[in-house]
């Protein structure tokens, strides 16, 4: 194959930077890569990543675009990385493997009712978060894209994340059949589009990360430990197919009263609240053989 010429081109971001090829690289397509595992289906895109300023990378029909980290300024590195692609393409590189072309999985999302009226459980054929999160306003939204851009609907007054499902609450002034379709499209197309979920500093921001969550745990007593163990078990996944969380918030060893958290659809919904209040009080009095154990759920 002839050399390729690859051109230095600025775009309006700084750090961002196009590398211009003098021929096609892929077949009309587009791919953008946001780590190392992303791009398992671009051997190009990989090489790249082995540069340490390298945050984002952009492969499109005639250029390669890179976003770097704040760790550099391009005017240092730019040649290298130039003459480092050029190198590559004109040694026949492979740009990106059949299997980045081949058609995605179609996404999909339908609605499920959920026993709060006011909430909606939308279910996605594709994970979408890795932990449980909750926005109550469109600053907590702040670490999700995604959850923000839902607040920008008049109707929203809560986001549920968790993994594979999103739990909408609406104000009253609107009814279901009106939004459920405008909502699940939006959602459909968000996810099928490759949108951010959530930043990639969420999980530390918000204390959510495995190690957080662990450490959490470790620092409980022994009871509390096991009305957690409890929960996880016993109540939650129950609690997920309508839509919702239990999240275990305190236990008093001198009062023997638990304090559980409802999110998403169990928050705010009479019946959920009586229901699982009392149900969770029987099952940690018998599990944990103490009559005495009272529970206080409190919405989120």
């Amino acid at each position: 194959m002839p050399e390729t010429k690859i051109t230095i081109v600025p775009t309006s971001n700084e750090t961002i930077i196009k590398f211009e090829a003098d021929r096609f690289l892929t077949n009309h397509n587009s791919f953008e890569f946001n780590n190392i595992d992303d791009a398992k289906d671009s051997p190009l895109a990989q090489q790249l990543f082995y540069l340490p300023f390298v945050k984002k990378v952009y492969i499109a029909s005639n250029f390669v675009a890179i976003e770097r980290y704040n760790i550099v300024a391009w005017a240092d590195v730019q040649d290298e990385v130039a003459e480092q692609i050029e190198d590559y393409l004109s040694n026949d590189g492979i740009i990106v493997t059949e299997d980045a072309i081949k058609p995605k999985a179609a996404v999909t999302v339908y609605a499920e009712s959920t026993p709060n009226p006011s909430v909606l459980k939308f279910v996605c054929n594709k994970v979408l978060v890795p932990n449980v999160y909750e926005f109550t306003t469109i600053e907590e939204a702040k670490p999700s894209p995604l959850a923000t851009a839902l607040f920008q609907f008049p109707f929203v007054k809560n986001v549920f994340m968790e993994k594979n499902f999103i739990s909408i609450t609406k104000f009253d002034i609107i009814e279901w059949e009106e939004i459920t379709l405008q909502l699940r499209e939006f959602l459909k197309s968000y996810v099928e589009e490759g949108k951010t979920i959530l930043n990639d500093d969420a999980p530390k921001k918000l204390n959510k990360t495995d190690e957080a969550i662990e450490q959490k745990f470790e620092a409980l007593d022994d009871t509390s430990k096991n009305i957690v163990n409890i929960l996880e078990e016993y109540v939650k996944p129950a609690v997920a197919s309508d839509g919702g969380n239990i999240e275990f918030r305190s236990y008093d060893e001198q009062t023997k009263k638990v304090e559980v958290l409802l999110q998403g659809a169990c928050s705010g919904c009479p019946s959920s609240t009586f229901t699982l209040k009392n149900g969770i009080e029987s099952m940690l009095r018998e599990m944990l053989n103490d009559a005495s154990i009272s529970v206080n759920a409190i919405n989120g």
